[in-house]
C-alpha cells in the first residue's frame, strides 16, 4: 500500500486541529445489528447546482447496490447547499437504522459532527468525493484533486501560448470553488502551481460560495468592469462556474471570448466546448467512483473492510482511500474520452442546436 503525502489534505489540517477529535487511528467499527442482506445504506450528496450528482453519482450508486445486494435499500438525500440541512438528513438516516453512510459533505469540517454521531451508533462513514475533517472515517473515495487543478491550469496556459498571448499581454481571472469544499482548495492549489510558474498574472480570484454559478457570474462581471481587455483567460473550477463566467463575458460584449476552463464534463459544459464558448473541462469517471463507494458500503454492511489503495492523512489518522485519475478534455477529446466511456451518448450531446458543431468536431 502506498501513502499519499500530507500535502493532499494540507488545506484542512489547521481546521482539523481545532476540532475535538480523539484517537490516532480511524478505528472503524460496524456495530449495527440486523440482516446485512436487507441493510439500509445512506447516500448523502451536497448540492443541486452540480448536475452530476443527480445525473450520475446517485443512479450509478443505486445501480451497483442493487446488483450487489438486491434486498438492500438506499436512503437518499441532497443537502441543497446547506450544511445544517445535511446534518438533519444524516440524523434522520441514523434514526432509520442505516448500517453505512456514504457522505459527500457540503462542508467538510462541519460534517465531522455527522461522522461523530455515526461512530457513536457503530455506523461507518465513507467520505465520497470530498474529504471530511474527521479521523474516524472508514474510507475516502475521490480523484487526485490537485492533479485536476494542474490539468485545468496547464490547458489554459497552453491555449494562451497557442493563441500567441504572452504573459505580458494580460492576466487570468481565477473563479475557484466553494470555500467549504476541501476539494476546491486542492483544485486551487494545483492550478496555482502551474499558473504561478507560467508568468501569467492572476488579476483577481474568487472562492465561489456553494459553487453558485450566479455568484460566479456576478463576480466576473465586476472584474470585467475593473480589468477590461486585460483579461486573457479565465480559470473556472467547474462547468457551472464556467457557465456563469461565460455568461458575464457575453453580456459585456467580449469578443472573441478568452479561453475558459471547467470540470465534471457536464452536458452544458461539453456543448459550450463544441461551440467554442468554453475551452476545456475535466472528465472524471463517475461510474467507477460511485461503484467503488457502493461496493465498499456493501462490504461494510457485511462486516468486511477491504484494504485501500492509498492512505490519506486526517490529523493523526491514516484513512484507507481510493483516488481515481482525472482526464483533461478539449473539443478533440470529447468523442474519444467522454462518448467512448458511455458518459453521454451522441444523441444526448448532439441535439439540433449542436448538430453542426458536433459534425465539425467529428463527434456525430
Amino acid at each position: 500500500m502506498t501513502r499519499t503525502p500530507r500535502a493532499v489534505v494540507l488545506a484542512i489540517a489547521s481546521l482539523v486541529a481545532v476540532l475535538t477529535l480523539g484517537g490516532c487511528t480511524n478505528g472503524v467499527t460496524t456495530g449495527v445489528s440486523g440482516d446485512p442482506a436487507h441493510a439500509k445504506i445512506g447516500l448523502l450528496l451536497p448540492d443541486s447546482v452540480t448536475a452530476r450528482y443527480e445525473s450520475a453519482d446517485r443512479p450509478y450508486f443505486e445501480q451497483r447496490i442493487a446488483e450487489l445486494c438486491g434486498g438492500c435499500e438506499v436512503l437518499y438525500a441532497n443537502a441543497d447547499g446547506d450544511a445544517a440541512k445535511q446534518q438533519q438528513q444524516a440524523e434522520s438516516m441514523l434514526t432509520q437504522g442505516v448500517r453505512v453512510l456514504v457522505l459527500d459533505p457540503f462542508d467538510g469540517v462541519a460534517a465531522a459532527s455527522i461522522v461523530g454521531l455515526a461512530k457513536a451508533r457503530g455506523v461507518p462513514v465513507i467520505a465520497y468525493d470530498r474529504l471530511i475533517a474527521s479521523p474516524d472515517l472508514a474510507y475516502y473515495i475521490s480523484f487526485d484533486n490537485e492533479l485536476v487543478g494542474r490539468l485545468q491550469a496547464q490547458a489554459l496556459v497552453d491555449r494562451l501560448s497557442e493563441l500567441g498571448v504572452a504573459p505580458g499581454d494580460g492576466g487570468i481571472l481565477m473563479v475557484n470553488g466553494s470555500p467549504t469544499d476541501n476539494n476546491a482548495s486542492q483544485f486551487k492549489k494545483g492550478a496555482h502551481e502551474v499558473i504561478d510558474a507560467s508568468g501569467y498574472e492572476v488579476l483577481a480570484e474568487f472562492d465561489t460560495p456553494g459553487w453558485d454559478p450566479g455568484k460566479a457570474q456576478d463576480w466576473v462581471s465586476g472584474q470585467i468592469t475593473r480589468f477590461g481587455s486585460r483579461i486573457v483567460g479565465v480559470y473556472a473550477a467547474n462547468d457551472p462556474t464556467a457557465g456563469g463566467a461565460i455568461a458575464s463575458l457575453k453580456a459585456a460584449g467580449v469578443s472573441p471570448l478568452p479561453p475558459v476552463t471547467g470540470q465534471d464534463a457536464e452536458l452544458a459544459g461539453l456543448q459550450r466546448i463544441l461551440t467554442g464558448d468554453q475551452y476545456m473541462t475535466v472528465y472524471k469517471a463517475l461510474r467507477p467512483e460511485a461503484f467503488q463507494a457502493a461496493e465498499l458500503a456493501v462490504d461494510l454492511a457485511n462486516g468486511r473492510m477491504p484494504e485501500g489503495k492509498v492512505q490519506v492523512d486526517v490529523g493523526d489518522a491514516a484513512i484507507p482511500s481510493f483516488l481515481l485519475e482525472p482526464l483533461a478534455v478539449t473539443r478533440g477529446e470529447i468523442r474519444s474520452i467522454v462518448i467512448a466511456d458511455g458518459f453521454f451518448t451522441v444523441k444526448q450531446l448532439c441535439t439540433s442546436d449542436y448538430a453542426a458543431a458536433c459534425r465539425e468536431a467529428g463527434v456525430a
